[in-house]
Order: structure tokens, then C-alpha cells, then sequence
């Protein structure tokens, strides 16, 4: 929660006051929740390269229910509860288990790439199968740990950043847009299980299932613990400046490939820890603000988008087309998080947020 006033508050008043949220008008109350819809599918899908301009606007329809619907869920969630970023990050996790999987299930499809243009990754994934689950923990850091990075935490963080402090920690819906926003999620969660691009025809074993059920409801209920609602006191020490913030993020994403097999996992899974840790330390610390916030949680958006012209998109593309989705990707991502930036800055040269 904010722990000081901001200049935005006195600029807009009826947009910021949680006492004139309710009287807003119904584009400025919806607009939010429509620009979470459409980021979160392209986040997921379109901002590392893994589709050609052409079929940006096919993903925003057909996965904008599910990632779009999964990614205002968990921020409705949070901040319903009061309960700050620990939570919408575990949420984040346990939908990256859930939908990998259950709904697609591509955690447990050892074949599930080889109809792209990622099917030589397969070697790389085998080397590191846990014994009688029959996954690869390098495909489950990469599937989950991009839902928590790209489908969820950044499209949240870039679209409260462009709102005024009070806006930004309230929900956004009352019960009645949670339950459509509920059933838009089901129903495209349910459409990729059921349709042949989606699942791929395969079923992962009872005991697969049964352990990515348990995995999901575990992170969930971790998620929910009454200790994420309760802002911790700040320690004097001073935040080092916002774009510092970003540095460890940047650093999991370039170690995270440097060996292959299981010392590569160790290296991948040390240096998450390590700057989970970081940011972690130095969001209890006075000054942490919510530019602090905009790198931490951008970080790995910006690392998906440049090197989004060194990968290629799931299907084959014209060099063209799969040009002009890499520079469509650098434009969305510099003019997003750019215009985020610049909100803040003119709000305020430190917008102060709770300790999280």
C-alpha cells in the first residue's frame, strides 16, 4: 500500500480517490481491464519472437481469453486480498503449473515442439527428465518462469503503472466482471485443451496430473498466507536507483542457458534465487517506489523483446513477415514501458509504494 502522498492524486482527483473510483465512467473503468486482456496474450506469446506479424492479432482473439482472463484473476485476487507482489508472483507461478500442466500439458508432451521450428530442442530437454514424472525441468523453468515474467507479473505491473497510486493498488472489477472474466478464462483454457493446436491430442498419466494438481493448489495456498498482507517496516538504508533493479532479472535470462544438463539447471535455478533475494531486499528498503517496481518487473520483457530477432517464430514465416514481428516487438515494448516510465516520472520523481 502507498506509504506517502502523491502528486498524482492532487492532478487527478477523481481519478485516484478510492471515494470517486466507483463514479468514474465505464470506458475509464474498463480501459484497464481491456489493455490487460490484450497484453498479457502478447507478452506471452508475441514479445520474444514466437510469432510473425500476421498472426499477432490471431493470438490476442484466441489466447487473449485465457492469458488475458488468467492475468486479471490473479491481480483481482492480490489485491482484493490486500496482499502484494510474494502474491500475485506465487499466483503467477501456480497458473504457469496449471497451464502447462493440465491445460496444454505440454510440461509432460515430450513431442509437443516437434511440429515447430523448436523441435531440436528436444535433446537439451531430455537431458534433464525427473525420474517417474517424465518431465524435463529445464522445459518447466522455461514454461513457468515465462508465465510468471511475461504472462503475468509485467503486463500487470505496465498497465498499474500507467494509473495513479490509489487506482493502481484497488480492483478493478466488482463480483459481477469477475464472473465473466471467470467463465472468458475457462472457456479458452478450455478451448486449447480441447482443440488439436492446443493439447496436441495428448493426455498426461494420472500420476502426472495428479502431481501438477497438487503443485498448483500448493502455490496457491502459499499465495493466499495472511503474512503477504501485512507491509513490513522499512530498513534506512536507501534503493539503489530504479534501472539497477533491473540488473539481476537481466542476468537469470543470459545465465540461464550458459551450460546444458543439470549444472545448467543449478546455475538457472541459483541465479533466480539470487535475485528473487535482491529484489526482494531492496523493495523493503526506503525509496522503493513503483519505478523500482516498473524495472523489476519490465526487466524480462525487454530481454524477451531483444532477442526476439535471434529466434524463430513457432512457424515457418517469410523473412519479411518474421521481420516485421521483431521490429512490431521492439516498437510495442519501447512505447509501453517508455510511456509507463514517463507517467511515473511526471507523477512523481519517487512514487512511494508498501513494502513487498
Amino acid at each position: 500500500m502507498p506509504t506517502g502522498p502523491d502528486p498524482v492524486t492532487a492532478d487527478h482527483p477523481a481519478a485516484d480517490n478510492p471515494a470517486d473510483a466507483g463514479r468514474l465512467p465505464l470506458r475509464r473503468r474498463l480501459l484497464p481491464v481491456i489493455a490487460l486482456l490484450l497484453l498479457a496474450p502478447w507478452a506471452a506469446e508475441c514479445s520474444w519472437g514466437g510469432f510473425a506479424i500476421d498472426d499477432f492479432l490471431p493470438v490476442l482473439i484466441f489466447l487473449g481469453p485465457m492469458y488475458g482472463g488468467a492475468a486479471l484473476l490473479i491481480r483481482e485476487t492480490a489485491r482484493r486480498l490486500g496482499a502484494g507482489w510474494p502474491t500475485i508472483v506465487l499466483l503467477a507461478a501456480a497458473f504457469g503449473v496449471l497451464q502447462a500442466g493440465l491445460v496444454d500439458q505440454s510440461l509432460f508432451n515430450s513431442d509437443f515442439l516437434d511440429d515447430t521450428q523448436y523441435a531440436d530442442t528436444r535433446a537439451a530437454a531430455e537431458a534433464t527428465l525427473v525420474p517417474g514424472l517424465d518431465f524435463s525441468l529445464r522445459q518447466a523453468f522455461d514454461y513457468v518462469g515465462n508465465h510468471i515474467v511475461l504472462t503475468i507479473c509485467a503486463p500487470i505491473v505496465l498497465i498499474e503503472s500507467f494509473l495513479g497510486p490509489e487506482r493502481r493498488l484497488r480492483p478493478w472489477l466488482g463480483r459481477p466482471g469477475l464472473a465473466v472474466i471467470g467463465a472468458l478464462y475457462l472457456l479458452g483454457s478450455l478451448l486449447i485443451f480441447s482443440d488439436s493446436s492446443g493439447r496436441k491430442g495428448f493426455l498426461a498419466s494420472p500420476l502426472q496430473l495428479a502431481f501438477a494438481a497438487v503443485l498448483v493448489l500448493a502455490l496457491v495456498a502459499v499465495a493466499v498466507l495472511p503474512r503477504w498482507r501485512h507491509p513490513r517496516p522499512r530498513r534506512a538504508r536507501r534503493v539503489p536507483h530504479p534501472l539497477w533493479v533491473g540488473l539481476p532479472v537481466v542476468v537469470v535470462r543470459l545465465g540461464s542457458d550458459l551450460t546444458p544438463g543439470w549444472p545448467g539447471m543449478i546455475i538457472a535455478l541459483s541465479l533466480s534465487a539470487v535475485a528473487g533475494g535482491l529484489v526482494a531486499y531492496w523493495s523493503s528498503q526506503n525509496g522503493w517506489g513503483q519505478r523500482h517496481v516498473l524495472v523489476a518487473g519490465t526487466a524480462g520483457l525487454v530481454t524477451a523483446a531483444a532477442f526476439a530477432y535471434l529466434v524463430p517464430p513457432y512457424s515457418p514465416a517469410s523473412p519479411a513477415a518474421a521481420l516485421a514481428g521483431d521490429v512490431a516487438v521492439t516498437v510495442i515494448t519501447v512505447a509501453v514501458i517508455g510511456g509507463a516510465w514517463w507517467r511515473l516520472r511526471r507523477a512523481s520523481p519517487a512514487v512511494p509504494v508498501g513494502a513487498s
